[in-house]
């Protein structure tokens, strides 16, 4: 780990030499970071996540959704509470529940920096010999006002406070943009390598109240030594040019773009390679954990390949800008190709590896109307016309409108989405030596309605979603795929908000879901996220320097509900309808500090620890950690 680092650490050394924008001190700094919509063809803006209020929520999977329920230890597996924060890809099944860890297509960031920018973040917990350690790097730096290039590196380091539960997760990107006046380039790469120790959760849940967290007894320590792995590779890259003619005064060509015949069109090439291999090893498949065995009695070795390479070519057009009444439109079509390979038993002990290649073509579609700069429709669709995914169908719209109101700006989005959707082969076809399975599920069809109100300026956010969903896929009491035929409707109401009176304050986020059956999805009434906290600036008049304290506690909850227990043989969650989780608070105490552009946190977590009873269990088996104390620094450099 720390090699990494060292190595990470020279290599920012020394491209500071590669700055080729000048050195003006009175330059303005402009930072800019966005990503990219779904569809690949319009940048979405996102704020920088160097802000300093409640520093110490350090968690990237926090970040993602502010609802989780985990295994107890940060780096393994977990789920979104938010039924709707849930990630739904066939294609993203391997790393389902590790999907916030890592650099992938459809999360890749992109930035425009004047100066080049370095973020360092770190992060401690816990003594030496059960302790948790975060470590991210970010660079990125223009090598000329169109041209910049960048790296992310992530790395979680924990060994776990009960026994057999290391998580060690690496991960890395290196992305570029080129952002001319008609040719666009995206180009980024995700290495991600996921490994986590399984320990099956603890024996026996009484002994909470008798044994130290590494003397409890668990389902797979020693000697089953089971180990789940995930490596992921992908490339992204995204062409754009745009069709249009510059105006010529005299001898010079200015950089005014005039649309032709007030249109502009542009012509691009979206390819996203990416390839998974899971695998999962157990020393000892006969020691009780499992009930079946169906390749060795000494040794499992399970190994799952997935690739696919998707190519896309596409026209958009849209009228200029400029007009107050703003229309475009776009189509294009996809080549997909996937390869899935598996080691599967052939008959008693005895196994083979099998691969199958499926190809499918999309037809896609786009079109939008800006009517001024404060409202906007827009609709998407795909519909895979031939191959393995044939009769699939994706419809999304979005209705925006922008308030100016006299603190800001507020928005407020109406969503709605209709799809069919063919589940992952993966729910289909497994092979391995606890488990194997050979279905033929329906497609899932499934419509969603939405809307959301957003006002920045007073921290107030309300989002609404309802879905109603036939042919469900997940896995049931067994641990096996199953699908519900009958209709499942789901409804959330998610409020955020934060209440300022002088230099106190209250964030709060409130989750309010409901489920029609629960015995096929149960979801807890009410989740919630609060802290509370004062805020005060020490001012140094000789040093004309100051100082932002915070200092508060954090309180999450949620109602009881029969969560989901975890599979390690198969990475996946699964129903249980036998023990509730939850009507527990975690509580933690911290100082958060910043000076110039250190921020600095310190952090007692689960702070009530022993105090409110042990029932402090998120995901059956799997207690989450004991009381300990955390720190953690970010260091920012705009050089």
């Amino acid at each position: 780990m720390f090699r990494s680092i060292s190595i990470l650490l020279l290599i920012l050394l020394l491209t500071p030499g590669l700055h080729a924008q000048g050195k003006n001190a009175a330059m303005t700094r402009t930072l800019k970071q966005w990503s990219l919509s779904p569809d690949y063809t319009e940048e979405q803006v996102v704020p920088f996540d160097t802000v300093f209020s409640l520093f110490h929520r350090y968690r990237i999977s926090d970040r993602y959704s502010p609802f989780n329920a985990t295994l107890g230890s940060y780096g393994l597996p977990y789920y979104q509470i938010n039924f709707f924060d849930r990630v739904t890809d066939p294609d993203d099944f391997l790393f389902t529940w590790y999907y916030s860890f890592l650099h992938v297509p459809r999360s890749a960031i992109f930035m425009n920096t004047q100066v080049p920018f370095t973020e360092f973040a770190w992060t401690f917990g816990a003594p030496r010999t059960t302790a948790e350690q975060t470590f991210r790097v970010r660079h990125s730096q223009n090598v000329n006002r169109y041209f910049n290039f960048g790296l992310i590196y992530d790395i979680i380091y924990n060994l776990g406070q009960y026994k057999y539960q290391k998580a060690e997760d690496k991960t890395f990107t290196f992305y570029s943009s080129y952002t001319g006046q008609r040719y666009k380039m995206y180009f980024s790469t995700g290495i991600n390598n996921i490994t986590s120790y399984e320990n099956g959760g603890i024996a026996y849940v009484d002994q909470i109240n008798l044994y130290d967290p590494r003397d409890m007894q668990v389902n797979l320590g020693d000697p089953n030594s089971a180990v789940s792995s995930l490596k992921d590779r992908n490339i992204l890259l995204v062409q754009r040019y745009t069709v249009a003619k510059r105006t010529v005064n005299g001898d010079t060509v200015t950089q005014k773009q005039e649309n032709i015949h007030g249109l502009s069109g542009t012509f691009s090439h979206i390819l996203i390679w990416e390839t998974d291999r899971r695998t999962y090893s157990d020393k000892f498949p006969g020691s009780g954990f499992y009930d079946t065995v169906y390749i060795s009695n000494s040794n499992t070795y399970d190994s799952l390949y997935f690739r696919s390479l998707k190519n896309t070519i596409r026209f958009d057009f849209a009228t200029s800008p400029e007009r107050k009444f703003r229309l475009g439109g776009g189509v294009g079509f996809r080549n997909e190709l996937r390869r899935y390979s598996q080691i599967v038993p052939i008959d008693s002990m005895s196994s083979d590896t099998v691969v199958w290649n499926r190809s499918s073509n999309v037809v896609i579609g786009r079109l939008f109307n800006d009517i001024g700069e404060k409202f906007r429709w827009s609709a998407t669709g795909e519909l895979y016309v031939t191959g393995y995914r044939s009769g699939d169908f994706n419809l999304n719209g979005v209705i925006s409108k922008s308030f100016m109101w006299e603190k800001g700006t507020a928005k407020w989005e109406i969503t709605g989405r209709l799809a069919a959707t063919q589940p992952s082969f993966w729910y289909e076809s497994w092979g391995g030596n606890n488990f194997k399975w050979e279905n033929n599920f329906k497609k899932t069809f499934r419509i969603d309605l939405g809307t959301q109100f957003n006002y920045p300026a007073t921290k107030t956010g309300i989002r609404f979603n309802y879905a109603i969903i036939d042919n469900y896929t997940d896995f049931n009491t067994l641990a096996l795929p199953s699908q519900h035929e009958g209709g499942l409707s789901v409804a959330a109401i998610t409020l955020s908000k934060e209440l300022i009176a002088w230099k106190f304050h209250l964030s709060t986020d409130l989750l309010f879901q409901k489920s029609s059956n629960s015995g096929i999805l149960d979801l807890p009434l009410l989740a919630t996220r609060t802290a509370g906290y004062f805020d005060h600036i020490f001012r140094f008049r000789r040093t004309n320097g100051k100082l932002n304290v915070q200092i508060g506690a954090d309180v999450s909850y949620n109602t009881g509900y029969y969560s989901y227990s975890y599979m390690p043989a198969t990475g996946r969650f699964y129903r249980q309808d036998l023990v509730k989780t939850g009507n527990y608070p975690f509580v933690n105490a911290f100082l958060n500090l910043k000076l110039v552009r250190t921020r600095i946190f310190i952090m007692v977590d689960h702070l009530n620890q022993g105090l409110m009873g042990n029932n402090y269990f998120m995901v059956p088996y799997y207690p989450m950690n004991i009381r300990m104390l955390r720190y953690g620094l970010a260091w920012t450099f705009y050089n």
